[in-house]
């Protein structure tokens, strides 16, 4: 648990990150790159290391959708990439947009369905980070996010970075060379 209801998880802290370095190295060490944090007895899956987590699939209802953590409870941090990727898929209209938790048995049985088209997670730092498989109680999940091409991951990254070089003009960035 990186953060929990009552507490400061929304809130950029050095006590939001700090206790949670020793068990990346436990992650590392069982050949991980970042540690997704679960919360509650039904397993919500909250964040992915510093980011915040995405899931891009094919919901119950036959529908494509991505999927993220609400603000609501206090346990996400909010951010600005966080923000931009719900903002831009939105005004895609391509695909449901959804702020609501996810925990990790529906995300496994959607996983085992074959339902799962990306999963990523997005930050300041890394932008949009692909995420190809999640360790879960000793088990790997694979995520096809890199076999079938990371299409919306690539499609977001460079699409946000267009805007923050001031390749495109968008109402998000003012070129300052004008």
């Amino acid at each position: 648990v990186r953060a929990w209801e009552g507490g400061i998880g929304a809130f950029k802290a050095g006590g939001n990150y700090a206790p949670t370095i020793n068990i990346q190295k436990v992650a590392q060490s069982r050949g991980c790159q970042q540690v997704l944090w679960l919360y509650g007895e039904d397993r919500q899956m909250t964040e992915a290391g510093t980011m915040n987590f995405f899931v891009y699939w094919i919901n119950s209802n036959g529908e494509k959708e991505l999927i993220t953590a609400p603000l609501d409870s206090g346990l996400i941090l909010p951010g600005v990439t966080r923000q931009s990727v719900l903002d831009m898929t939105r005004q895609w209209g391509e695909f449901k947009v959804t702020e609501r938790m996810i925990t990790m048995p529906e995300f496994t049985e959607a996983a085992n369905e074959d339902r799962i088209i990306e999963v990523f997670g997005c930050g300041t730092a890394c932008m949009i980070a692909p995420i190809d498989s999640i360790l879960y109680e000793g088990e790997d999940i694979c995520v096809p996010t890199m076999t079938s091409g990371a299409k919306l991951s690539k499609r977001l990254f460079e699409e946000l970075t267009a805007i923050q070089t001031g390749a495109v003009e968008h109402p998000w960035s003012v070129s300052i060379y004008n």
